[in-house]
């Protein structure tokens, strides 16, 4: 077992909340994407619609069944009547029209088309309702407790709302699937229809291109639900995730999310206190070409601090499974306990080994055995 000794991790962040900031947001938050750590909140848990924001879980689910198998970006898809009778924002698909997968997550994650998202729902499951389903059981699994769905695209319904804290969780979720920013950082593009004529995207997030840093989320507007942004933008190595929700006009919802952002970057700095690269030591081999094996973190231990804050110290205690060749570059082999100053473990980070090992041969174990004898005398 090994125990390293390096910079802190988990030291608190200072926490602005209530309205220190003045938005005029009904309820924000602004939360850390790496570490989860919310940074600012203002009626987090207040539920309220949250219009086309609910598209978040929607390309949550999109991205899960690409990843899984399930699906794959150049995959046909039927455009059903009803997904082209969908009312609200659309990108006027036809019925009997095909598209891949990725010209309806673009035209999802850049125009907030409800067509775009029906069809992919039926696409995914079978009906809308089924996909419904799907998002409000995925809600359940990441212990959104304020959280339903009644559609996938955000229209108006009364059993339809979240909250800013559940929507920041969702979309550190989606943010895990970092392809989905190659769509929602998209500012303007066409939809080729298979006529050959083209429709123009223009990005319902302004701040795409009017904030350095963001690349995403996702805008929502209806009447009930006022102006609604889930964001996020990264500089340098800290991502944030802002959510802002019932504000007045498009203008104050990139008002409000361009003041939390700037609060945040100016505010809290993101710190690498071991890094993924470097080898936490050496652990044995068993029946491998190789008698022992550097072993490494699968992501950098990184904390998240206010920009006065310096770290201390805290302890890594190093749990690896038995290695037994063969075993492939990134395998998992174990997990870092996180150990705080108190002696209490706060995290569990996944170890993996960086490099194939190969089973060894009967030379090997010749060799192996003629160091061990040679070593004795």
């Amino acid at each position: 077992m090994l125990t390293l000794i390096v910079a802190s991790l988990f030291i608190p962040a200072v926490k602005a909340e209530g309205d220190s900031l003045n938005l005029s947001s009904e309820a924000a938050i602004l939360m850390d994407a790496e570490s989860g750590k919310i940074l600012y909140e203002k009626n987090t848990q207040e539920q309220l619609p949250m219009a086309s924001m609910t598209k978040i879980m929607s390309m949550l689910l999109i991205m899960e069944n690409i990843e899984e198998g399930n699906l794959t970006y150049e995959d046909k898809v039927l455009i059903s009547e009803n997904a082209s009778g969908m009312g609200g924002s659309q990108v006027f698909l036809q019925a009997g029209e095909e598209y891949t997968v990725s010209d309806l997550l673009k035209c999802i994650a850049v125009s907030s088309a409800n067509d775009a998202v029906v069809a992919m729902a039926e696409k995914i499951s079978g009906s809308v309702d089924a996909f419904v389903t799907l998002m409000n059981e995925r809600a359940k699994e990441l212990g959104l407790e304020n959280t339903n769905f009644a559609n996938p695209h955000g229209l108006d319904d009364e059993n339809h709302h979240s909250t800013a804290y559940d929507m920041a969780v969702m979309a550190r979720e989606l943010l895990k699937h970092e392809d989905i920013l190659k769509y929602t950082s998209i500012y303007e593009d066409y939809l080729t229809k298979p006529d050959g004529s083209q429709v123009w995207l223009v990005n319902t997030n302004r701040l795409v291109r009017f904030y350095d840093g963001v690349d995403g989320l996702k805008t929502g507007y209806t009447t009930e639900a006022g102006y609604c942004l889930t964001a996020t933008a990264k500089k340098s190595d800290l991502r944030l995730i802002s959510v802002v929700m019932a504000s007045s006009s498009a203008e104050e919802r990139s008002s409000d999310t361009s003041t939390l952002l700037t609060y945040g970057f100016n505010s809290f700095k993101n710190n690498i206190i071991y890094s993924k690269d470097k080898s936490l030591g050496k652990v044995k081999v068993e029946k491998g070409k190789i008698e022992e094996i550097d072993v490494y973190l699968k992501e950098d231990a990184t904390e998240i601090l206010s920009v006065t804050e310096k770290p201390s110290d805290y302890s890594f205690n190093i749990k690896v499974d038995k290695i037994v060749s063969p075993v492939k570059a990134g395998t998992v082999v174990g997990t870092a306990e996180i150990i705080d100053n108190n002696g209490n473990i706060v995290k569990e980070a996944e170890i993996i080994v960086k490099e194939d090992i190969e089973k060894a041969g009967f030379f090997d174990y010749l060799k192996q055995s003629f160091k061990f004898i040679t070593s004795g005398i």
